[in-house]
């Protein structure tokens, strides 16, 4: 087989089931050569019990269209909501029609809730600001996509990324790089915001980056004074070496726009930002991109273990037995009971069919998923300040 000239895993191995541990490989081996093929459920999970730290499950899309056709049942959490404890998703099937897809299974839950939980924790900081995801650069190309299909899944406003919009079917946005601005030279940063505002489309925000070669102050009323009315922000992505305090250098920026009558023209942040520093701009700058904060994201580390075998409750060590159900309840209380067992009063079931007998089943929506994410953040208290 020739080396690829990238260092990807393709959808074709992935949807072959290639793309495993090797240890599956051998399990099949096994199992067929014992002539053992048992039906079995297997719940993924991370937490077996609630502890109060609530995520978001995302990356269900991905993983339905794994299982399609494989003869098994799934149900899962809606992706957008938060879970804490119990399983997000559910199967049950003959174990060999699933076995050597776990290794993807859990990758695409995993790195996917990752993101869309560090994207809600953005969100959440800045709960009226425009916040863009500009983390792509941090992360393998192929992960792209999934960086920012997640990132909207989590409530973030867009996206930067061209090649990921083509394939989750939305439109990536930006305006310019500092690379511009040092191609006209220093001094003539006019130069380059009045050929940008000539060259790009009339649908495309003029957004001026204004911390290249001086100050800020100077290089946004600069920029203001050049496109006039045509001026829709000015940008700071100034480096964290010479930001000092950066709250001030915002505030200053909007002071003295505001003073020249440019009161119409926002303030936009970059660089470098979390949720803390979100909180700590958000009343003076209108609108943020996060970048390593949501892309550079840790997974969510779940698992997947078999609990019950041909109808009877099983378990490893350390794990809980039996199918189970999880539920919300109006306080935005996470609870984990039997399945079939009564469960907490008034509360809402929140597994759903994802697959059933191989067809999926669910219409899967980034919107809707944004919306559920925003609507249990609210219940459940997630990202606020303790």
């Amino acid at each position: 087989m020739p080396t690829p000239e990238f260092d990807i895993v393709g959808p074709e191995a992935i949807r072959d089931g290639r793309a495993t541990d090797a240890y599956f490989e051998r399990t099949e081996t096994t199992l067929r050569h014992a002539g053992r093929n048992p039906r079995v459920v297997a719940e993924v999970t991370a937490d077996q019990f609630p502890d109060g730290e609530f995520e978001v499950l995302a990356g269900v899309k991905d993983a339905a269209a794994l299982l399609a056709g494989r003869g098994v049942d799934v149900d899962a959490i809606p992706e957008g909501r938060l879970f804490d404890g119990g399983p997000v998703m559910r199967i049950e099937g003959r174990y060999l029609d699933f076995a050597r897809f776990e290794t993807s299974l859990l990758g695409f839950l995993s790195h996917a809730s990752g993101i869309a939980t560090a994207a809600l924790e953005a969100r959440i900081a800045a709960p009226d600001s425009t916040v863009l995801s500009f983390g792509a650069r941090h992360v393998h190309p192929s992960m792209a996509a999934a960086v920012e299909r997640n990132a909207l899944v989590g409530g973030l406003d867009g996206f930067s990324h061209v090649a990921a919009g083509d394939v989750i079917g939305e439109e990536a946005g930006g305006t310019m790089p500092h690379a511009l601005l040092i191609c006209f030279g220093k001094g003539n940063q006019e130069a380059a915001w009045r050929a940008f505002d000539e060259a790009v489309g009339e649908d495309v925000p003029r957004v001026a980056l204004c911390d290249t070669y001086s100050d800020e102050v100077d290089e946004a009323l600069r920029a203001a004074e050049t496109l006039g009315d045509r001026l829709d922000s000015v940008r700071l992505d100034t480096t964290q070496s010479r930001r000092g305090d950066f709250r001030h250098i915002v505030r200053e920026v909007r002071w003295e726009l505001d003073a020249r009558g440019y009161d119409d023209v926002d303030v936009f942040v970059s660089g470098g930002l979390t949720p803390t520093t979100l909180r700590a701009l958000r009343d003076v700058a209108d609108g943020f991109g996060v970048g390593g904060h949501v892309s550079n994201a840790d997974p969510v580390d779940f698992a997947l273990d078999i609990v019950e075998v041909d109808g009877e409750f099983a378990a490893k060590r350390g794990k809980l037995s039996g199918a189970k159900d999880v539920y919300r309840t109006a306080d935005g209380g996470h609870h984990v009971g039997l399945r079939g067992r009564d469960g907490p009063t008034d509360a809402e079931s929140l597994l759903e069919p994802v697959v059933r007998d191989g067809d999926v089943v669910y219409e899967f929506d980034v919107d809707e998923a944004a919306a559920r994410a925003a609507a249990d953040a609210a219940r459940t208290g997630f990202g606020e300040e303790k």
